[in-house]
């Protein structure tokens, strides 16, 4: 199959859903949902440091990937298109700010914001779709945006300031999708060229960290380096298979699919970490499951009927 053909199946006319594609993004946000059980036990090494060596680790598990399968040509050529390079850097960019708050949020204890962000993240992309897509939206459609709009007004009107974290979160990763949807360049080697583009920052950093004697490999336990490591798979493969779904099947479908991951994340806050979730973030949460749920079986009655079509 030819990239023309799986960008028109990625489209919303397509009459029917892809099951590769929706079965990587199914894969990827169970991964994305499960994955503050790992970070928390790497919350002793900074921030920063951690998402260099995601950065890094990540570009080498992704190149050996590619070189495994015969496709190294491939992210050459992606990188060597100058649209498709100014793509994979704006994604570049917006998966590395997403992944720094993300890593902050959670070695600081706000995984239930961070859970948030994720939940709005959904029907941000619903938004993005009308805006960059022309997608057409129902009555239902329309009322789980407003209700979710009015839950995140809720929240800043309770909190007393917006959910930053939340809504940063949601933002960048939205728009990450979004970039990746339309870069013409396959899932891995797109994956790996965003990181090659940011690994002269992530090796840099590691290396001074090193040097000056702050870094976190030659300061800590040997699980700790071999967890660090896992962060290059663990990094590649949920990307590669989101970005996978997200040129397969519709964007209103990924939206479907993305609460997952704040489902799990949320479960993981309250039930492993203990952080607080009462008063007003129950209200606004169940303003945000409301609209989630009425986009939900939305979402199942127009797949129900392309089916019958």
């Amino acid at each position: 199959m030819n990239d023309s053909s799986r960008v028109a199946d990625a489209t919303p006319a397509a009459s029917r859903i892809d099951g590769r594609g929706l079965s990587a993004a199914l894969a990827a946000f169970l991964m994305w949902g499960l994955f503050p059980l790992y970070m928390k036990l790497l919350q002793a090494v900074p921030v920063l440091q951690f998402t260099a060596h995601r950065m890094a680790w990540g570009f080498l598990f992704g190149f050996c990937w590619l070189a495994w399968r015969g496709e190294v040509s491939q992210m050459w050529q992606a990188l060597g298109d100058p649209q498709t390079r100014l793509k994979l850097c704006a994604s570049a960019a917006f998966i590395a700010i997403n992944w720094s708050i993300f890593m902050w949020g959670i070695a600081t204890n706000h995984v239930v914001e961070i859970s948030l962000g994720y939940f709005i993240g959904p029907l941000l992309n619903v938004a993005l779709g009308v805006v960059c897509f022309r997608e057409r939206l129902n009555r239902v459609q329309w009322l789980s945006v407003m209700i979710a709009a009015a839950a995140v007004l809720y929240l800043t009107w309770s909190a007393g300031r917006p959910p930053y974290v939340s809504l940063a979160l949601a933002l960048t990763f939205g728009l990450y999708g979004l970039v990746r949807k339309v870069a013409k360049v396959e899932a891995l080697p797109g994956f790996t060229g965003e990181t090659l583009i940011l690994l002269p920052f992530a090796a840099g950093y590691v290396i001074w960290c090193e040097l000056t004697g702050v870094g976190a490999m030659s300061q800590s336990s040997l699980g700790i380096n071999l967890l660090l490591l896992l962060g290059g798979p663990l990094t590649a493969v949920p990307l590669v298979l989101f970005a996978v779904g997200a040129r397969r099947i519709p964007l209103f479908t990924v939206g479907l699919l993305q609460y997952i991951a704040p489902s799990l994340q949320l479960m993981c806050a309250v039930l492993v970490f203990g952080e607080p979730f009462s008063g007003p973030r129950v209200v606004g949460f169940a303003m945000i499951w409301t609209a989630l749920g009425l986009f939900a079986l939305d979402g199942l009655r127009v797949m129900r009927r392309r089916a019958r079509l």
